[in-house]
């Protein structure tokens, strides 16, 4: 099958400018792949790189070497050497990321929260509000809760309004940072739900996931950064 993405000897570190302009290496050598349809769950300790691969990917970090490959609208995209609209392009149309805390503008109701991202891609405010409500419905965010901004939740119903506002566009690429973290048992479940409806739909997905028995639930292969760790 073909790779959606490729790393290849990727490597990153800190420039810590404040110090005198050291260079702290973070993660080197990182080489994996991810095809459509395939959850790689990345597993490794706390401090081992796994947060700073997923925003490589992303492009949120800048890969200091090696190759990251992405393929986007049927080519692919070295988003190492990639110039930022690109990597804005990338972001829009095929890469979806589900972080571990819910970045958005204040005073935004909940359903318009979680439709933007469609919005954004031209669907209409209609049809991206009823997609956001069947998502809120199924991770268990009461109707009466849609037209509040999330700042006013707890902890755990920001991190599902926030599993919404990531599954909602139909993306071929999804990143899951601890998705499952504040989550109870029930609404674990629905994620492990949804996460399985995304690889039926053929998404390459990477997730960082620390509880065992949800990795191995959705993990298809297990990749230990442990030997990327540039301390390793």
């Amino acid at each position: 099958m073909t790779a959606m993405i490729e790393l290849s000897d990727a490597q990153k570190s800190f420039v810590m400018h404040l110090q005198g302009g050291i260079e702290l290496p973070v993660v080197r050598g990182v080489s994996f792949h991810v095809v459509s349809g395939e959850c790689v769950v990345l597993s490794g300790p706390s401090g081992a790189g796994k947060s700073s691969i997923l925003k490589m990917i992303f492009g949120n970090y800048r890969c200091g070497g090696g190759r990251i490959g992405i393929r986007h609208q049927g080519k692919v995209i070295d988003l190492a050497k990639a110039e930022p609209r690109q990597v804005l392009s990338v972001r829009r149309s095929t890469i979806g990321y589900v972080s571990q805390f819910l970045r958005a503008v204040p005073r935004v109701a909940t359903i318009d929260v979680v439709a933007e991202p469609l919005i954004v891609n031209g669907t209409s405010r209609a049809e991206a509000r009823e997609k956001a409500g069947a998502l809120l419905r199924r991770l268990n965010i009461p109707e009466r809760l849609w037209p509040l901004p999330p700042s006013t939740f707890s902890g755990g119903e920001q991190q599902r309004v926030n599993i919404a506002r990531g599954f909602i566009s139909d993306l071929p690429i999804l990143l899951l940072d601890e998705p499952t973290a504040s989550l109870d048992a029930a609404n674990r479940a629905v994620v492990v739900e949804l996460i399985e409806q995304k690889k039926r739909q053929g998404v390459a997905m990477v997730a960082i996931v620390h509880d065992d028995e949800i990795r191995q639930e959705i993990a298809d292969r297990i990749v230990d950064v442990t030997s990327f760790a540039a301390a390793a």
